[in-house]
């Protein structure tokens, strides 16, 4: 990658209710994370310098962590740090913009020409710093209120008014904003009255090193010690109903219902931490509940989140991975399942259009029907060769997506309002001086 003549040298980037730190696939952590760190390693390896500000969850965490080469996480101290949820943290914005001022004034005027926030209570923080220091900012919704609360799980809880509001003022103050797929910048248009020549689309991509076919299926299962003749169901993320672990549990019931002898050789794991706090832990043990009333526990194992380094490997023992999530900006996870090799069944809906080619890659399904998607994973089940053409349609299309694009258009974008706010500057002098 080549910086243009309007690159920035340093960008901040902002997520405040998670941290990179931390591990993906429980609390909070989740794609973004993964998103933010692997394109700010890709910005930092064209020479581009990335801080990635997020809240501290613990006054002796250390100040600043590097975690790659040209990119650090600094900490944001608020009090209170421990049993904040991400409501909490805008009661908290007071204290955070404070300390994100203070870091700028011990690092000098200049030092970052861009700020970028992730998810909308970050966006917030970026938006008074933005006012304050006059660095311009750009935002990355990643999920959005008015889109969740289009397509809500079964008695989960709408998103609340107050951050629709705010990122409705994201959307018309950020200096630019990134989708992620042409089906969320096209919600932005028409739900948050974003104009259009502001929104630009970044696919998200997928660490095409790390996840490989590698030993393959046979070399995984016999690693990780899972019969040969198992058929293997899984499913990766966060424990949150609006991920729609429990359509997996349902259609499992309902294809055993159908064919018992199934019960023989299938086996599902659904792998991932609880999302949030108290809430996230409760809702683990709803979808064990649910397993035993269906009776279907014995076939279902829950695991706790996998380390990244351990993933792919989880991703290769799979015949099928599934995402039966209720809506979905992209979706890392069906891409890397696909880049090592195993098709993804997913719910037809936002960036999952994308990220999975039905018919080449996987299959999407229409809605969250048990029965349905019991269908189509019975179908596929009885398809070996079936499974393997997909799987190499798998790895064809995931080979498609790397984190370097990813990067390399989010740099243009920067250059772009840099470019632009360059070009104001010089307008408003020369009226000036008229």
């Amino acid at each position: 990658m080549k910086k243009g003549n309007n690159s920035p040298r340093r960008i901040a980037k902002v997520m405040l209710h998670t941290s990179p730190l931390e591990q993906a696939g429980s609390g909070d952590a989740g794609g973004m994370n993964v998103y933010v760190v692997e394109s700010a390693k890709r910005m930092a390896l064209s020479g581009v310098e990335v801080d990635i500000y997020t809240r501290a969850s613990s006054p002796d965490l250390p100040k600043v962590v590097e975690i790659a080469p040209g990119v650090q996480v600094r900490h944001l101290y608020a009090t209170p740090y421990k049993d904040v949820t991400k409501s909490d943290i805008v009661a908290l914005m007071d204290q955070l913009e404070r300390d994100f001022l203070q870091n700028l004034k011990e690092l000098g005027e200049g030092y970052y020409q861009i700020i970028h926030s992730h998810y909308w209570i970050s966006g917030m923080l970026a938006k008074r710093v933005s006012e304050k220091s006059g660095i311009p900012f750009i935002h990355t919704f990643h999920t959005s209120a008015k889109v969740k609360n289009l397509s809500l799980a079964e008695n989960e809880s709408p998103e609340p008014l107050s951050r629709a509001i705010g990122e409705e003022e994201l959307a018309k103050s950020a200096k630019a904003l990134i989708a992620n797929t042409d089906s969320e910048a096209a919600s932005l248009v028409s739900l948050y009255n974003a104009c259009p020549e502001n929104v630009y689309v970044a696919t998200p991509g997928v660490n095409l090193k790390e996840f490989t076919v590698g030993i393959g299926k046979k070399g995984a299962r016999t690693k990780l010690g899972i019969a040969a003749e198992k058929i293997v169901l899984s499913f990766i993320g966060r424990i949150q109903p609006h991920k729609g672990p429990d359509v997996l549990i349902r259609a499992v019931a309902e294809m055993i219902a159908h064919s018992p002898k199934l019960r023989n050789f299938l086996e599902v794991l659904i792998i991932g931490g609880a999302s949030g706090s108290s809430s996230g832990s409760s809702e683990v043990e709803r979808l064990k509940s649910l397993a035993r009333w269906l009776g279907v526990a014995d076939v279902i194992t829950f695991m706790p989140p996998v380390a990244r380094q351990d993933l792919a490997d989880w991703y290769r023992v799979s015949d099928l991975v599934c995402v039966p999530s209720y809506s979905e900006s992209f979706g890392l996870v069906a891409l890397e399942a696909q880049a090592c090799g195993t098709p993804v069944v997913a719910t037809a809906v936002g960036g999952l259009r994308a990220a999975v080619a039905d018919g080449f890659s996987g299959s999407l399904v229409d809605g969250h029907d048990p029965k349905a998607w019991s269908a189509v994973l019975m179908r596929l089940i009885a398809q070996p060769e079936r499974r393997l053409i997909l799987s190499m349609g798998a790895v064809d299309h995931a080979s498609h997506f790397g984190w370097d694009q990813t990067a390399r258009t989010i740099l243009d974008v920067y250059d772009g309002v840099l470019s632009d706010s360059q070009r104001v500057h010089g307008e408003i002098l020369n009226r000036d001086f008229a």
